[in-house]
């Protein structure tokens, strides 16, 4: 399968910024940063391409992942980008809290980078309507 397209990836820890991104970069795909949900935000506003598929932290300051998503669904011109929380937040309220907050995938830290891969390229190829696996 052909992949590419630009993908966001916001979290507040270089590191794990820097992971995500390499392993995207080497299938093909084009990736942007951001340290927080409101530098996310305001970075989506400014752009003429938005990306198709974002990952969010969940924990972050000031603006953590929670609020970045309802930012994002409530834009309707940002409403229809999947989203992927990879988050270290695993406890059973943070996946309850995922079920209800238009979040498109749950990711658990440490994550299997073919998983992640695997989840950005059917969001890729099928939009918010594309259903991961368990």
């Amino acid at each position: 399968m052909e992949r590419g397209g630009l993908v966001y990836v916001c979290d507040d820890t270089a590191q794990i910024r820097r992971l995500i991104r390499v392993n995207l970069e080497l299938e093909g795909y084009e990736v942007r940063e951001a340290g927080d949900g409101e530098e996310l935000v305001a970075a989506l506003h400014d752009l003429e391409t938005l990306p198709g598929v974002i990952t969010v932290d969940a924990q972050m300051t000031p603006r953590d992942g929670w609020w970045t998503i309802a930012h994002i669904r409530a834009d309707p011109r940002l409403a229809h980008i999947p989203v992927i929380m990879v988050t270290a937040s695993v406890q059973q309220h943070d996946r309850a809290q995922a079920q209800g907050s238009g979040l498109d995938a749950f990711l658990a830290k440490p994550f299997d980078p073919d998983h992640l891969l695997d989840l950005v390229s059917g969001f890729m190829a099928e939009g918010r309507a594309h259903t991961p696996a368990p």
